[in-house]
């Protein structure tokens, strides 16, 4: 015997899986946005710093067109006038040798590394790497009328510019981390909810045994846990109704062969030396063994009914099927019978099967007529239907049988006589209708008889024949 799976541990098992899918997609994109966050504010910072070495050159330029062609007077009025930013530093050169640069301590460590500027013809940017940072500068030469007199550094300390970025992404790590914690709590709540019903599916199938069928999941929503648990309430309803019908068929069918049995048993048991009383025994057990088959054949027919090989359909002309289904129904009895209406048209179906449901309407009518009483059979074609029906002037059916007489085993009340069958004829009838997609109609009054219509689609257009 296996193992029973408790459904609290299978459900938080599903539980804990959607959650850590859910921490790992999220945890990954906030890792990636991080990335992408520190790698755009790097770029942009880079762009900042360059923008700012182009903005000192272009003031450098501004004021030398305002001084003159004196290249120390310049360089004297730009750092009287331009106070650098915070890690920004300016360095002067005049025919190669230092010449002033802006005060402070990290202008004193950057001028042993740039001091090989001061002999560039040409426009220069780089960096350098120093104690405090990364240092990225731009050295320009300044020109006297087509003689090159000077050079002009600008360089910015990288270290802060970057600091800076790597606070700011560690602020947005921290809330990320923050928001991935809150939206992991959340989705365990959420998920524990959106699972419970699965706990309620799982405990419900688990309490289902074959002899109760009751129970059903109480279902709110519409999402899809919400038509889930509609469509296994529905499968449920389909199963009891299955198991309720195959519990009902075995009782009648035992009830059924009960009899015979009794009677074939008790006549064998008595059965005597007399060769008179030999044959009536005989012939009596043999009668009742007939009946046992044709109980047996009728609930064989009904099993089949359900597989797909139950119908062999093929053309057929209506006005042929109504003319040899009557002609069969009149040999069944002495009554007054009538031919009321003959339809015209080709329709698709199972010409025996057709045969059978309707023979069987005129036998259950002889059965609840007298040999004075009229039947009448009839068919007509209609809206891509092909009707046949079956009409007796019998008692009628009383309302409480109307719908239950197409039921295994039931046989009409007190209204129509009682047959000697075992209540499948009816049962035969609407397995054949509903085979072929049609259905059995049954218009009925008490005391004024009864009609019986067995209704079929046609596959095809029905051509009416002139």
């Amino acid at each position: 015997m296996s193992p029973t799976l408790d459904p609290r541990r299978a459900v938080a098992g599903a539980r804990t899986r959607v959650l850590l899918a859910f921490v790992v997609l999220l945890a990954l994109s906030t890792l990636v946005s991080t990335l992408a966050l520190r790698q755009i504010l790097l770029a942009r910072t880079g762009e900042r710093v360059e923008q700012s070495l182009i903005q000192e050159v272009e003031e450098l330029e501004r004021q030398g067109r305002t001084v003159g062609g004196d290249v120390r007077r310049l360089f004297d009025v730009f750092l009287a006038r331009n106070v650098p930013s915070e890690g920004e530093a300016f360095f002067t050169f005049v025919d190669g040798r230092p010449y002033v640069s802006t005060e402070g301590a990290p202008s004193e460590r950057l001028l042993a590394r740039v001091s090989r500027l001061g002999a560039i013809t040409a426009t220069s940017r780089g960096e350098v790497v120093t104690a405090d940072g990364d240092v990225r500068y731009l050295a320009v030469p300044v020109s006297v009328g087509e003689r090159r007199r000077g050079v002009f550094v600008v360089a910015v300390n990288l270290g802060q510019e970057r600091r800076e970025v790597t606070e700011a992404v560690r602020v947005a790590a921290g809330v990320a981390l923050a928001v991935l914690l809150v939206a992991s709590a959340l989705a365990w709540v959420i998920a524990g909810r959106v699972l419970a019903p699965l706990r309620t599916l799982r405990a419900t199938a688990q309490s289902i045994t074959e002899t109760d069928f009751t129970r059903r999941i109480e279902v709110d929503g519409t999402d899809e846990i919400a038509e889930l648990g509609r469509t296994f309430n529905a499968m449920l309803d389909r199963l009891e109704s299955a198991f309720a019908s195959q519990k009902a068929l075995v009782s009648d069918a035992g009830h059924e062969l009960r009899t015979p049995i009794t009677i074939i048993r008790g006549h064998l048991e008595l059965l005597g030396d007399d060769p008179d009383e030999r044959r009536e025994t005989v012939a009596l057990v043999t009668d009742e063994l007939d009946r046992m088959a044709r109980f047996v054949e009728d609930l064989l027919l009904l099993a089949r009914a359900e597989q797909g090989d139950f119908l062999l359909p093929g053309p057929l002309d209506l006005d042929v099927l109504t003319d040899e289904v009557f002609a069969k129904a009149t040999a069944l009895a002495p009554r007054d019978w009538k031919l009321s209406s003959t339809g015209t048209g080709r329709m698709s179906a199972d010409r025996q099967r057709l045969t059978q449901a309707v023979v069987q309407l005129a036998q259950n009518a002889v059965q609840h007529t007298g040999p004075d009483d009229r039947i009448a059979l009839g068919s007509a074609l209609a809206g891509g239907e092909a009707r046949l029906w079956v009409a007796d002037s019998g008692p009628g059916i009383p309302p409480a049988d109307r719908d239950r007489i197409f039921d295994r085993f039931h046989r009409a009340g007190d209204g129509r006589r009682r047959s000697d069958g075992a209540g499948l004829g009816l049962a035969i009838v609407r397995a054949i209708a509903e085979a072929h997609g049609g259905r059995v109609e049954l218009d009925s009054r008490e005391g004024a008889g009864s009609t019986f219509t067995l209704v079929i689609p046609a596959e095809r257009p029905l051509q009416e024949v002139t």
